[in-house]
C-alpha cells in the first residue's frame, strides 16, 4: 500500500518499533499536503513547516507521551487549538488564535499527536456542504467540480486524500456521516455522552451534537475514540469510559440486521442511492447476517418535527452571541437563529415527547435487531457552487437541510452509528450506509463495521485519483 494510504495503526505500530521516525512521518505528512491540498483545499491554517520539523525531532527524541505520539493530526476547525488559528469559517473570527486547547485538542496533544492545523467547516459547521468565507470551499476528490459534504467535509477529504491517517470530527445532523459517504471512508458518531464536548457553555440542554473519529477503517476509528472518550470532572452526563481497541471484527453468523431504506417510501432518494446500498447489504448476508427489509417503524414527521424545533433552539443562543458581536452571519443561519429565538416552551416540550416516543420505539426494534442500517445521503455529491440542494427526485425541500433527513432518526436519539462506504454510483461518486445500534452499543457496532471492513476495503481498493 502506499504510504499515504496506510492506516494509523501501521503507522504508530512502526513509529513505536523504531521503524519510522516521528520527522520521517512528519516530512511525508507535509510533502503530501503540498502535493495535494492545493485542489481540494482539504487543510487550512497550517502551522509553520520548519516548527512542525522541529516539534517532529522533539517527539523522537522524548519518550512517547501516549498511543498518538508523533502521529500528525489536523483539527476540525470547530474546535480551539492554542497557538492555532481557529475559526469556525466565520469571517469575524479569520484572525483568532487561542491560548488555551478544547478539551479535544487537549486530549489528541497529550496522548502524543502532533496538531499541524485545521480542516476546513462550513460557517459555524451549519449545513453539509464545506463553503465558508474564511477559506473557501472544499472540493470532492473524486470529482473536483463536486460537494465533499460537511461539516467535517475537509477532515474527510484529508483521509481520503492520504494527507493524515486519523481525523476528527463532530455530527448534529450528519456531519460525520454524510461527508465519509461521499469520501470513501468511516465516520462514527459514538452514543451521546461518550465523547464530552467541552468544558464551557450549556452542558445540559442541548443532546443533540457530539464530536467523533474518522479514519480509513473502523480500527483506526477504535484507535482514537479511545483517546476522545471518558468522562471529565468538570462534564455532567458523560458514559462511563470503554476501551474500544484493539477492534476484532465481530462473528456476524446469525445477527439480525435490520434495513429501513427510505422510511417506508417518506424520505425521496436520487436515482442510483437505493439500489447500491442495498447491493452493500449483500456484504451483510455474505458475513452470515439474516438481512431483514423493516417497513417505516415511526412517523416521519414526528421525527422531523421534533428535529427542526430542538436544532433551532440549541443553536439560536451561540448564533445570537456571533451576531452581537458583529458577524455577519449566512442567511441559513439567521433562519435557524430567528427560528430558535422565536419557540416556546410548549413546541420545545412536544418537540421533546416526540423525541421520547420515537426512543421507545427504537428501543424495541433492538430487543429484535442487533443493527440497523439506513443510506448515509439522500442525494450524490452536488455541483460545488450550489449552496444546497433544493429538491431530491421532484420533491421540492422546505428547509435548507431536509435533503439530509435520511440521518436525524439517529441524531435524534443520540445513538451510536458507523458509516460505512458502500461503493460508487454511475458517474463514479461514493455512497455509503450508517450502521447503528443501541444507546452505548459502540463497540459491538464498531466491530460489525470492523467485519464489513474486511469483508469490502473500499477505501484501500478504491482511493481517489490525486486531483491536478
Amino acid at each position: 500500500m502506499s504510504q499515504p494510504m496506510r492506516s494509523a495503526t501501521e503507522i504508530l505500530t512502526d513509529l513505536s518499533a523504531g521503524r519510522l521516525t516521528a520527522e520521517d512521518v512528519m516530512r511525508q505528512t507535509l510533502d503530501r499536503i503540498a502535493q495535494v491540498n492545493g485542489a481540494v483545499n482539504a487543510i487550512v491554517g497550517l502551522r509553520d513547516e520548519e516548527e512542525l520539523m522541529q516539534e517532529a525531532r522533539a517527539a523522537d527524541k522524548n519518550a512517547p507521551r501516549g498511543p498518538l505520539h508523533g502521529l500528525p493530526m489536523a483539527v476540525k476547525d470547530l474546535v480551539n487549538v492554542r497557538g492555532v488559528r481557529s475559526t469556525g469559517g466565520v469571517l469575524i473570527k479569520k484572525d483568532f488564535v487561542p491560548t488555551e486547547d478544547d478539551l479535544l485538542a487537549a486530549r489528541l496533544r497529550a496522548a502524543g499527536a502532533i496538531l499541524i492545523g485545521k480542516t476546513n467547516v462550513p460557517e459555524m459547521g451549519l449545513g453539509s456542504h464545506t463553503f465558508n468565507r474564511v477559506y473557501g470551499a472544499t472540493a470532492n476528490p473524486y470529482d473536483m467540480s463536486r460537494s465533499c459534504g460537511g461539516s467535517s467535509g475537509g477532515a474527510a477529504v484529508a483521509l481520503a486524500t492520504g494527507m493524515v491517517a486519523l481525523a476528527d470530527g463532530s455530527d448534529m445532523m450528519g456531519s460525520l456521516r454524510n461527508p465519509a459517504a461521499w469520501n470513501n471512508v468511516y465516520g462514527f458518531r459514538p452514543s451521546w455522552g461518550r465523547v464530552p464536548s467541552g468544558a464551557s457553555g450549556d452542558m445540559y440542554l442541548h443532546q443533540l451534537s457530539t464530536l467523533g473519529p474518522m479514519a480509513r477503517s473502523p480500527e483506526d476509528i477504535a484507535l482514537l475514540l479511545d483517546v476522545l472518550a471518558g468522562p471529565h470532572p468538570q462534564i455532567p452526563l458523560a458514559l462511563p469510559r470503554e476501551e474500544m481497541a484493539p477492534l476484532p471484527a465481530t462473528e456476524c453468523s446469525g445477527m439480525r440486521i435490520g434495513w429501513l431504506g427510505d422510511w417506508g417510501g417518506a424520505f425521496p432518494m436520487e436515482n442510483g442511492i437505493m439500489a447500491l446500498c442495498e447491493r452493500a447489504l449483500g456484504a451483510f448476508s455474505d458475513m452470515g447476517c439474516h438481512v431483514d427489509h423493516l417497513p417505516a417503524p415511526f412517523p416521519r414527521e414526528k421525527i422531523w418535527e421534533s428535529w427542526v424545533t430542538l436544532r433551532s433552539w440549541a443553536v439560536a443562543g451561540e448564533l445570537f452571541d456571533l451576531q452581537q458581536q458583529g458577524a455577519e452571519l449566512k442567511d441559513t443561519a439567521v433562519w435557524e437563529m430567528e427560528r430558535g429565538m422565536a419557540l416556546t416552551a410548549a413546541q420545545i416540550q412536544i418537540a421533546s415527547e416526540f423525541r421520547s416516543e420515537w426512543f421507545r420505539a427504537c428501543a424495541q426494534l433492538f430487543e429484535t435487531y442487533d443493527a440497523l442500517i439506513l443510506p448515509s445521503a439522500q442525494v450524490w455529491p452536488f455541483p460545488i457552487e450550489q449552496p444546497y440542494p433544493k429538491q431530491i427526485a421532484g420533491q421540492e425541500m422546505d428547509t435548507y437541510h431536509r435533503w439530509m433527513e435520511v440521518v436525524i432518526p439517529v441524531s435524534l436519539l443520540g445513538l451510536p452509528s458507523l458509516a460505512v462506504p458502500a461503493g460508487f454510483g454511475a458517474d463514479g461518486l461514493p455512497m455509503g450506509v450508517q450502521i447503528f445500534g443501541r444507546l452505548g452499543g459502540d463497540r459491538r457496532i464498531l466491530s460489525l463495521g470492523a467485519a464489513y471492513h474486511a469483508h469490502t476495503q473500499w477505501p484501500q481498493k478504491a482511493p481517489p485519483t490525486d486531483p491536478v
